[in-house]
């Protein structure tokens, strides 16, 4: 079973129970705004599910509303940052009005921010970039209970650590943006959480039980095992999305200070509900780097070279990245979000938490 909410009551609700949380209702606008958001872009494991664990968060102290950025080091065309566990949808998007006006002044930025509670979809700040005709690459590690497991290992070690790059396409070519925002597990955690919640299986090759065995059952990554452990997820392209997750902890987490992990799953610090991540950006504008004319002949070409490829069987059409979000947005806009049973329900427990009643 399942509800829809139109974006606006889901926006407001969401917002009233981050202020009962201590936020802001400016922060409250801005968390919800980006939490909806993702779900308007179809990938719901980062959209308005997480709040229950946000408040919980909250409430352990691992989450500090109404904070702010802070700038440890500022080279004009380097930054260094600190999110102070700050909510990330409100840290994320200070640190990328920051490095968007260093690189639109010095032609390039590339910009350390460590210690940010749950950045959300990363997509959302190649966005913001790309709207400003910037060139983006983000690396993002997860410091919270490791959730998925190196290339021939049988347990969890790290975390799901996404990597995006945004690439403007010319605005007179009528194209949108490439877009690429991918977990480098095979699937993201919250999309485990997902499944769990609408009762399904998901298909074999994801996952991993709390013994190192294949399993189709979501819960192995969501809730205790009999034993007490978790299973985990499994990387995308067997050795080589393995390769990509290490590189995004050691650039996200090592290189930015905010760290990497290397303890226990059932450690204090992975029992708690925060999520911290790092986030190492490599901003560029194209028009100061003296490519611009040709960079966006070549770009349109290639991508219209893609488009005109002859669609396979049972296939509409061939796409790039970010569309199937975009369509997502339209459609989604119109028709409502779509929330099932047991995530309101955890969204309705969150609320009572902090005082509050949702319908």
């Amino acid at each position: 079973m399942s509800k829809t909410i139109q974006v606006v009551e889901l926006t407001a609700s969401i917002a009233t129970i981050l202020i009962a949380s201590g936020s802001s209702e400016k922060e409250a606008n801005t968390v919800a705004s980006n939490l909806v958001m993702a779900n308007l872009s179809g990938h719901d494991s980062h959209g308005v599910g997480m709040l229950p664990r946000y408040v919980n968060a909250v409430l352990e102290g691992g989450l500090k509303p109404n904070t702010s950025v802070k700038t440890l080091l500022d080279l004009g065309h380097m930054l260094t940052l600190d999110g102070q566990r700050g909510y990330g949808q409100v840290i994320g998007e200070q640190a990328m009005q920051m490095g968007i006006a260093r690189a639109q002044k010095h032609g390039s930025c590339i910009m350390t921010l460590s210690n940010s509670h749950h950045l959300g979809r990363i997509g959302h700040w190649a966005e913001m970039a790309t709207n400003a005709g910037l060139v983006s690459m983000h690396f993002v590690n997860v410091m919270a209970r490791p959730s998925v497991a190196p290339w021939g290992g049988a347990d969890g070690r790290f975390g799901t650590n996404p990597c995006c790059i945004g690439i403007p396409l010319p605005l007179n070519s009528g194209k949108e943006p490439f877009l690429l925002d991918f977990a480098t597990s095979r699937v993201a955690q919250g999309k485990m959480r997902v499944a769990y919640n609408e009762g399904h299986t998901v298909a074999p090759g994801l996952l991993i039980d709390e013994t190192g065995a294949p399993t189709v059952n979501p819960g192995v990554v969501v809730v205790p095992q009999s034993n007490g452990l978790f299973g985990a997820l499994m990387t995308f392209g067997e050795h080589k999305g393995y390769g990509m997750a290490v590189a995004c902890e050691l650039l996200g987490g090592a290189l930015t200070g905010g760290g990497t992990w290397h303890e226990p799953a059932n450690s204090p610090r992975g029992q708690q509900q925060a999520v911290l991540n790092g986030m190492l950006t490599v901003l560029i504008d194209p028009a100061k780097l003296g490519t611009q004319a040709s960079f966006e002949s070549e770009a349109q070409a290639f991508v219209g070279w893609l488009q005109q490829a002859p669609p396979s069987q049972g296939v509409e059409a061939v796409q790039i990245a970010g569309d199937p979000e975009r369509r997502a947005r339209v459609q989604r806009a119109k028709d409502g979000i779509v929330i099932d049973d047991q995530t309101w329900a955890d969204i309705v427990a969150a609320a009572a938490k902090v005082g509050v009643t949702v319908r």
